[in-house]
């Protein structure tokens, strides 16, 4: 995997969302910010994951999203490195969620196969 929230981070995650599994059942259309506490200057401070008939990552981030998941640049990092559980990080306050959590909650899993299987 390339540099995390590089250009190439970017599209090798989309490329792999487009042949992720079929949305779950309950998946809403809504938009997702996640921001990176403490990110380099040269990174994205944050990214939208946008779903709708699928999903797709951009960086940056959006105004009209739904819920957005706060969390350290490297906690970030290690989650997507499947170093650290977001269920642990979430309990130990250390992914912070702001907005209607319940659309985040039926893509968790989904997410979770899509990145990391």
């Amino acid at each position: 995997m390339s540099d995390f929230l590089s250009d190439q981070w970017f599209e090798e995650l989309n490329a792999r969302l487009v042949t992720a599994p079929p949305l779950p059942t309950g998946a809403r259309a809504c938009q997702v910010v996640v921001e990176f506490e403490g990110a380099p200057a040269t990174a994205p401070h944050a990214l939208t994951l946008t779903v709708g008939e699928g999903a797709r990552v951009t960086p940056g981030d959006s105004l009209g999203a739904d819920v957005i998941l706060r969390l350290s640049f490297d906690d970030a990092r290690a989650l997507t490195a499947g170093e650290l559980d977001s269920a642990a990080a979430l309990r130990e306050g250390r992914l912070k969620v702001r907005g209607d959590v319940n659309v985040v909650v039926p893509l968790a899993g989904w997410l979770h196969t899509a990145l990391f299987a």
